[in-house]
């Protein structure tokens, strides 16, 4: 078994019982330093890679996200799960062929999503959403990878923030071959319930970026994994600009005070 073999069949054995947190470095050096904390996997942030190239979320190119892809993944040795957005592509047939270009990487996994970036319609009609997943999990299956596809309903991100709806559409990706589901910023104990409920025995994948749930509790509901998404990398983006406005405020320097020392945790790496 290679390197990448090894680490797809720890990333789906993760899967298989418990519940684990999968959080999401924004560049090598954090995913290292994640790494160096423990975490059994890692997980890529679309929000948190476009602010290092000083653009929006969802602003970053197909060829971009693929470079970045095989830099994380080339600076740990722990699964790497790739948030590629709607697969850079409305047609499935493309999409498929975006996974293809992912799975070369050396990622264990990846998310498709079925926003469509208009305002106006913020979600792929549902037979086309399905086909969009359909197409990933046939280009991942020719692969002969076995990487793990999570299918996301961004409802609850576009404001369109209805459990039926997005529970009809997990159920959908999860028959059209998605290993695990998730649903973006649902946040309460009965939303989460229901969503694991309707696609068991898949695992879900919870999102938590404000502290409404601890992993003790999302275990007890039933949830296998947990990432933050960009808010790590925005916990990060606070404490900066909060050093930086001091400084440029009042010419003082108070937050350069008991600063960890990177050097000692990323080895020499």
């Amino acid at each position: 078994m290679d390197v990448n073999e090894s680490r797809i069949a720890t990333f789906r054995a993760l899967h298989a019982r418990g519940c684990f947190v999968m959080p999401n470095p924004w560049d090598a050096g954090s995913a290292r330093a994640l790494e160096q904390l423990g975490f059994p996997a890692l997980a890529t942030t679309s929000a948190g890679f476009a602010w290092t190239l000083g653009r929006t979320d969802n602003h970053v190119s197909l060829e971009e996200v693929l470079a970045h892809l095989t830099d994380v993944v080339s600076a740990v040795e722990v699964p790497v799960n790739a948030d590629f957005e709607g697969g850079f592509a409305a047609d499935p047939e493309q999409v498929g062929e975006h996974v293809r270009r992912a799975v070369a990487t050396g990622i264990a996994g990846l998310s498709i999503e079925d926003s469509t970036g208009d305002a106006s319609d913020p979600l792929f009609p549902l037979d086309l959403a399905v086909d969009r997943i359909r197409a990933a999990r046939q280009a991942i299956d020719e692969t002969g990878s076995g990487i793990l596809l999570t299918g996301r309903s961004e409802g609850f991100v576009v404001g369109r923030p209805d459990i039926h709806e997005t529970i009809r559409r997990l159920v959908a990706y999860s028959e059209a071959g998605a290993d695990c589901l998730f649903a973006p910023r649902i946040d309460t104990v009965e939303q989460v319930s229901a969503v694991v409920a309707a696609v068991a025995p898949k695992p879900v994948n919870l999102l938590i970026n404000a502290p409404f749930m601890t992993v003790d509790e999302a275990r007890a509901l039933g949830v296998r994994r947990i990432s933050v998404g960009g808010t790590l990398a925005r916990t990060a983006w606070t404490g900066f600009l909060a050093a930086a406005r001091e400084i440029a405020s009042t010419g003082t320097f108070a937050r350069f005070d008991e600063l960890v020392n990177v050097d000692a945790l990323l080895g020499d790496g």
